[in-house]
């Protein structure tokens, strides 16, 4: 059985309170998945789930599984697949561009929400004025994998890392830049699904006049009439373009 929504639970309300698992998709065999590491740990030995119970994985390709919990090892564990769910990702041409910030917990808690309201394509740069230098992929990674079962979303975030704000300008796509001080709102910016978008957001400090300066006046836009921190303004981007779609 096959049903679609929209990236999420949203036709599904009574499911709404399930836990949700993930499995990467070469772990889907047939009518089988195999669940292991952290996450055969949490339902076999955090959750104590038994044989026969009823649990949810989603293969972070756009799909969830109602399973039944077949087998548990030490190492993993091994569900049936009884329902598939399929979902449209409404947000798959929209990337976000985000400078490493100097606050860790600042720069996790924007990729966080960013993935519950929705986003799956994020650039990570380093911006002339960042402070903060270190790529740490793997651990980034992790968090998208806990928003995303967190949110229930079906669609695992992609993240690259890139040198600088000059090579994701060369990217294919429209590039809308966020500054303060454009005379052009956000509320002025039409989206059509149909293209690609990067949306580029500046660190602490903002963007110097270099980085500005590689997008035309036409790209850039504000957020709000008061100043933001970078990652209440990445937020704030990604609640708007929630509603939009």
């Amino acid at each position: 059985m096959t049903l679609a929504g929209n990236n999420g639970f949203s036709e599904l309300e009574h499911l709404s309170n399930i836990e949700l698992y993930y499995s990467e998709p070469d772990n889907f065999s047939g009518n089988s998945v195999i669940i292991s590491g952290d996450e055969s740990h949490h339902i076999a030995k955090v959750m104590r789930h038994k044989i026969d119970d009823e649990i949810y994985v989603t293969n972070g390709k756009g799909k969830i599984y109602q399973t039944k919990l077949a087998s548990v090892s030490k190492t993993e564990v091994k569900v049936e697949i009884k329902k598939e769910f399929s979902y449209e990702n409404k947000f798959k041409n929209l990337f976000f561009c985000i400078p490493k910030l100097k606050s860790p917990d600042r720069f996790e808690f924007a990729l966080e929400k960013s993935v519950e309201l929705g986003i799956t394509n994020f650039i990570i740069y380093n911006s002339n004025r960042s402070v903060a230098r270190g790529t740490k992929i793997e651990r980034w990674k992790k968090i998208l994998v806990s928003a995303m079962k967190q949110s229930l979303r079906s669609y695992l975030p992609e993240i690259i890392g890139v040198k600088s704000l000059a090579e994701t300008i060369k990217m294919d796509g429209e590039i809308i830049l966020f500054e303060q001080n454009s005379d052009r709102n956000v509320k002025e910016l039409e989206i059509k699904p149909e293209k690609k978008y990067i949306f580029v957001f500046g660190p602490e400090g903002g963007l110097d006049p270099n980085e500005i300066n590689l997008a035309s006046e036409r790209q850039i836009y504000n957020l709000a009439e008061n100043r933001l921190r970078s990652e209440t303004a990445i937020v704030n981007a990604a609640a708007i373009l929630a509603v939009m779609f």
